[in-house]
């Protein structure tokens, strides 16, 4: 078959490029226009029938917006302004992107004046003298920089982008037009040749080795206690079912890392929760004393590992069978007898194919559950006042609706909630795990909210987070996105005050209800488990953005959901 051209007439570089979006299927943008971006924002309006444009206050939003995107719908998010201020203000969610393998592309530029980039320069990012470098500045947390300086070369990086976005370990790509891309058209004959984006974007791995597969099958069914830790790679993967098929037909019991939280009911009879560092109990007894650990898409960190502790992971006692569509990812943390490379997805139906029920895994998991407590402790139903955490969350638990997504922020609310929350259905649980930004759970919620908008979607956030970027309620009145935001008010940066006390860390009793009905979204104060139950009611069949204002104690710390392993 021949493959055609990809345009058939004239074309501005800006509607080259919104044409390659297009044909890879991505569905929305943000950002906010800025420099030469300003001609691909130009563009995109004539494509809005089959992508959405979301303007935003602040490129961290965008960022965030574009790296949640990325990791829930496999395709890149895309980030759209100018070059100083997608580097400065959109670190938040680049980093998280580039450290849990979002893919992700950030559409931006030079700032350059072609001709006069020896003189003294205005925002430029040529990397000439008294400039700053935008190549290098952008290589540094990304997977790749591409750069263009002609409109056939602005389209084909582009499509090139995508392809570096999405091969093998997925990550944010960069792509720096020069004003000299933007300048004159995209033509029949252009060079470099240009060809429809379908052949750009990368097929998944179907396939693995087969030899690899049935000697790991071998040894997951001769275990007799195997455990599965579950990563953010199975999300990214969108490998949930898969996941969930291979723990029922093995019976094997699954826990997730942190990242991972939310790829696996919490309610399901094989799950234990979160393990490390700030795991459940249960979960860390469960892979402490197994015999065979099967790992999906996860690096083990060390907080993953609560700095490699061999009384929770040891090679030496443990049979490693690692799952990892990244080679360099294999027997990074710990020596992996087992190495399956490719899309976790695939690996799963294959490993579920040639195994039978060999774990126990339901009856083990009741015992440790059991023993250990799981999701029960007395504290979801204390009175007390101020509230604390656990009463707030199992409130939550309560009036959510099952397929409820909850993204988290940074600090200690993150904490609590990964540690208290249970989760009821997989997919319904994101945070920022890669790089663990404050600032990141309204930006998050805005765009589950976008890619699930039948799923009631709420952040959950302290108070200092909230201030990074409440100006996110703007972008969701203006485009109509009905999130819920749950503020941890306790006047404080937990995390450092529990560290180093309390200096520099404390701050005025705002009333952030208020500042939320300001912006036109609905805004509650609660004091009570009766009062926030009932703002909860409310904000689930509101049609409107809502903020809760809920104070929470300060009796509790990460502290106490730490892991006797990690002392």
């Amino acid at each position: 078959m021949a493959v055609n051209k990809l345009f058939e007439k004239n074309v501005s570089a800006g509607h080259g490029i919104g044409r390659v979006l297009e044909e890879a299927g991505i569905e929305m943008v943000f950002g906010i226009a800025g420099g030469h971006s300003g001609h691909i924002w130009a563009a995109m309006a004539d494509y809005q029938d089959t992508i959405r444009t979301i303007l935003v206050r602040e490129e961290s939003l965008a960022s965030v917006m574009a790296e949640v995107y990325g990791r829930l719908t496999r395709r890149p998010g895309v980030v759209i302004g100018q070059g100083p201020w997608v580097l400065g203000n959109g670190l938040l969610g680049t980093i998280e992107a580039h450290l849990s393998s979002s893919p992700m592309l950030l559409l931006t530029d030079f700032s350059d004046t072609p001709g006069l980039s020896l003189h003294a320069p205005y925002q430029s990012g040529t990397g000439d003298y008294g400039g700053w470098d935008a190549r290098r500045s952008f290589s540094g947390v990304t997977k790749q920089v591409m750069e263009a300086h002609r409109p056939a070369e602005a389209v084909h990086a582009t499509q090139l982008a995508i392809k570096h976005a999405l091969a093998g370990q997925p990550g944010p790509v960069a792509v720096l037009f020069s004003v000299s891309a933007f300048n004159g058209h995209v033509t029949t004959d252009s060079q470099p040749n240009l060809y429809p984006t379908q052949w750009y974007v990368p097929p998944q791995m179907l396939c693995v080795d087969e030899a690899r597969l049935q000697a790991a099958v071998q040894a997951l069914a001769a275990a007799k206690r195997p455990v599965i830790i579950a990563g953010n790679g199975v999300r990214i993967a969108n490998a949930y079912e898969q996941l969930k098929r291979l723990a029922e037909r093995a019976d094997i019991p699954v826990v997730t890392t942190p990242s991972g939280k939310g790829v696996f009911a919490e309610t399901d009879p094989r799950a234990l929760g979160v393990f490390g560092t700030f795991g459940l109990p249960a979960a860390n007894a469960c892979v402490a004393q197994a015999d065979l650990v099967l790992v999906i898409g996860s690096k083990l960190t060390a907080s993953d590992t609560v700095r490699e502790n061999t009384a929770l992971l040891d090679p030496t006692r443990q049979v490693f069978i690692q799952v990892d569509v990244e080679p360099r990812n294999a027997s990074w943390s710990f020596p992996a007898e087992h190495v399956l490379i490719g899309d976790a997805g695939h690996v799963l139906d294959r490993m579920a194919e040639g195994i039978g029920a060999s774990g126990s895994g339901a009856n083990r998991v009741a015992a440790y559950r059991a023993e250990h407590g799981y999701f029960n402790s007395p504290e979801y139903s204390s009175g007390s006042l101020p509230m604390l955490p656990q009463r707030i969350i199992a409130e939550m638990g309560k009036a959510l609706p099952d397929d409820a997504i909850v993204t988290c922020d940074a600090g200690e609310n993150r904490i609590f909630m990964m540690h208290f929350y249970q989760t009821r259905k997989a997919g319904g649980f994101l945070q920022a795990a890669g790089a663990g930004p404050m600032g990141y759970a309204i930006p998050s919620a805005l765009a589950a909210k976008l890619v699930h908008p039948d799923r009631t979607v709420v952040a959950v956030c302290g108070d200092g987070g909230f201030s990074m970027t409440m100006n996110g309620l703007m972008t969701a009145i203006e485009h109509d996105i009905p999130i819920i935001t749950v503020i941890f008010n306790n006047q404080m940066l937990g995390w450092s005050t529990h560290i180093r006390g309390p200096f520099a860390a404390q701050f005025h009793d705002f009333d952030h209800a208020a500042i939320a009905r300001s912006m036109g979204c609905n805004g509650i104060k609660a004091y009570t488990p009766e009062e926030f139950s009932a703002a909860l009611t409310e904000a689930t069949a509101s049609r409107v953005p809502t903020v809760i204002d809920v104070r929470i104690s300060t009796e509790w710390s990460y502290q106490d959901v730490t892991s006797p392993l990690a002392s």
